[in-house]
């Protein structure tokens, strides 16, 4: 007879490994994995993107854009408490199921809180707007981070351009309607408008003047991937 193989003790008390995932799910209309951010240097702007609902009525109308750019407007500039951490909106591009956001942040803890309130705000300026309660955004927000003067132009050209490159009517000779591009200084044949519109000027040394050594925008420019 074959001997019976002993077993350890604690083998006995083993628990079972658990094929639940931690953390929280992953919504199947989310295209931003849920991963841990990059570093932020208050130095560096950053590109935004933020998703909405696919059941949701297009944002390329009057009525919400108005209701997007108040919220640009009280939230376009936050300061943390005791001036540590500090959120400027600086540019941005409405299209029809994703909003685009051009902005300069101190850390990452202060990018996050702003984008944060900008959201907030958002949403209940177009739930108001719809009548209707519940998730205006798909899921959290995607961010790249331009450490370069030539990162910053491309992402400039791909924001305020961003209506061109969906083919959206634009008039000629002018920049998208709902986009920052009327108080953008960057154009090469454009005279911007005076007043800033719901956004507030650069800090950043990138942002305000080491992209313009690539050459200034030109209104006609398609851009691809940024």
């Amino acid at each position: 007879m074959k001997r019976a193989k002993q077993l350890h003790f604690s083998s006995l008390w083993r628990k079972k490994p658990s094929k639940k995932r931690r953390g929280r799910p992953i919504r199947e209309d989310s295209g931003v994995p849920h991963l841990r951010r990059a570093a932020l240097a208050s130095k560096f702007p950053v590109h935004v993107t933020l998703k909405t609902r696919s059941d949701l009525p297009r944002l390329r109308a009057i009525d919400p854009y108005n209701a997007i750019c108040a919220a640009f407007d009280k939230g376009k500039e936050r300061a943390g408490r005791l001036a540590k951490g500090h959120f400027r909106l600086v540019h941005f591009s409405v299209q029809n199921d994703h909003v685009h956001l051009v902005v300069e942040a101190t850390d990452r803890l202060a990018l996050s809180r702003g984008i944060q309130g900008l959201s907030i705000r958002i949403a209940r300026g177009l739930n108001r707007l719809w009548s209707r309660k519940g998730k205006v955004f798909a899921d959290r927000y995607h961010d790249r981070i331009l450490r370069s003067g030539r990162e910053v132009r491309n992402v400039l050209s791909y924001v305020l351009n961003n209506g061109r490159k969906h083919k959206r009517r634009i008039p000629k000779g002018q920049p998208d309607t709902f986009s920052s591009g009327h108080w953008f200084d960057g154009w090469k044949d454009y005279t911007p408008d005076d007043w800033l519109g719901p956004i507030v000027s650069p800090r950043t040394w990138l942002l305000g003047k080491g992209w313009r050594r690539h050459g200034l925008l030109r209104l006609a420019e398609t851009p691809g991937a940024p």
